[in-house]
Parts: C-alpha cells; sequence; structure tokens
C-alpha cells in the first residue's frame, strides 16, 4: 500500500542521511588534537555564558542585537581558532557522493514539520507556550528581518563550532553523545524547557549528520533551515492553536 511504500522510502532516506558515514575517520595529529581541545573548552565557557545573557534581555531592547552578533562572534572565532574544518560529502542515490545540500535541506524541513505538529499540543499548556512566546517576543517586538538574519548567523556559527570544532576534539566513540548534550546544557540558563529539548533533538540529528558526512556543511544546512522555519511559522502555529 502507498504508507508502506512512502514508511520504507523514508527509512531509506533516514539511513542514508544519518546512518551510514560515507567516509572513515581520519585521525588527527596529536598537536592539532590538544589545540582544538583546549580552544574548545574556552570556547564553550564563553558561549554558554554569553548565550543565557543574550536571551534574558528584554524584548524590543537593542542591546540584543549587539549581544547576539558577540555570541555568534564567540562561536566563529573559536571554530576558526580550533584548526581546519571539512565541508563533507553525502551519498546519492546512484551510490555516488555529492555536496549535502539537498539531502539535509529535506531533513530540516521534515523537523519542522514534526515540531509544528508537537507546538499544536504545547500551547494549549500555558505553563509549557508561555515561556516559549517569551522567546518569540524578540522577533515579534524587534525588527523581524533582523532577528531572521542573526538566527542564521548564529545557526551556522553553532554548527561550525559544535559540530565542527567541538565535534572533532572529542573521541570519535563519544563525540555524538558529548557534544549533543553540550549543545543541550548550553540552553537550561534560559530557563525555557522547550528550547533545551529543541536543543537535544537538532543536537542529536546534526551531530549524527556530521558523523555521516565528516563536515559541517550538512549540519549547518539542516540547522538554519530547521531555525528560520521556527522562527517564520512557529508564532503562526501557537496563536492559532490557542
Amino acid at each position: 500500500m502507498w504508507h508502506a511504500a512512502v514508511l520504507s522510502e523514508l527509512g531509506g532516506f533516514l539511513r542514508a542521511a544519518l546512518a551510514e558515514p560515507v567516509t572513515p575517520h581520519v585521525p588527527e595529529e596529536p598537536t592539532v588534537l590538544r589545540r582544538r581541545r583546549v580552544v574548545a573548552a574556552v570556547t564553550y565557557l564563553a558561549g554558554t555564558a554569553a548565550l543565557v545573557a543574550t536571551l534574558r534581555i528584554e524584548p524590543g531592547d537593542d542591546r540584543f542585537y549587539r549581544a547576539a552578533l558577540g555570541l555568534a562572534a564567540i562561536w566563529g572565532l573559536g571554530a576558526v581558532l580550533s584548526g581546519p574544518l571539512r565541508v563533507g560529502f553525502a551519498r546519492t542515490r546512484a551510490g555516488g557522493v555529492t555536496t549535502p545540500v539537498v539531502q539535509p535541506l529535506a531533513l530540516g524541513v521534515l523537523m519542522v514539520a514534526v515540531f509544528l505538529g508537537g507546538a499544536v499540543a504545547v500551547a494549549r499548556f500555558p505553563l509549557l507556550r508561555e515561556p516559549v512566546d517569551a522567546l518569540l517576543d524578540h522577533a515579534r517586538f524587534g525588527s523581524l528581518p533582523v532577528v531572521l538574519a542573526i538566527t542564521v548567523l548564529n545557526g551556522v556559527v553553532e554548527e561550525l563550532y559544535f559540530r565542527g570544532a567541538l565535534f572533532s576534539a572529542l573521541p570519535p566513540r563519544y563525540a555524538v553523545g558529548w557534544t549533543t548534550v553540550l549543545y543541550s546544557l548550553t540552553t537550561i540558563g534560559t530557563g525555557v524547557p522547550l528550547l533545551v529539548l529543541a536543543a537535544a533533538a537538532l543536537g542529536l540529528v546534526t551531530a549524527l549528520y556530521r558523523r555521516v558526512t565528516a563536515g559541517v556543511l550538512a549540519p549547518i544546512v539542516t540547522h538554519i533551515t530547521w531555525s528560520t522555519g521556527m522562527l517564520l511559522l512557529l508564532p503562526v502555529v501557537l496563536e492559532a492553536a490557542r
């Protein structure tokens, strides 16, 4: 039946995207690895503190834009100073390899759909909805184009750091798990439980993508597709589901 074919196609897509590495892991030189670990540790502490401070600024306050750009600078600088990063490759349906753009874009759209479906349920519980509303107020009361640009920028630099510098600094066996945990922990101080859950889900998917493609491009594409989709569509869904 048609739904069996759809599930089979979806399963094949997810296996190719998240389960089967395209290329084997290439160990780094000890000196490069040591530098990555030092830079990654310092950047993580600074970035986590900056993220909490940024998201606690009142919506509509112009300091939010400066703080968000400063946060992006921390993640981006840490990624650059850690050492070289790879773009990565994705597997094609024909068995070859290609630059990972279409596949991670599709996965990002799928994640947006799943999260928006969950938002319909969340909208009925004020205890869960209100912290999310407060977070989205930065777009409601500020400049949406500027917030959108900052969202995209931070999506890029977060992936360069978490799935680039930090992932490369960790032992391959533990990189997926630890980058997911550490990415989630950065959001705890914001006081938004659903943001922590979203960070865990996004962090796991992008970490698996990093492991499969051996590069940062696929995680970046998935991340910015998800984050822009949530920024633009989540307020509409929450309002309609009240």
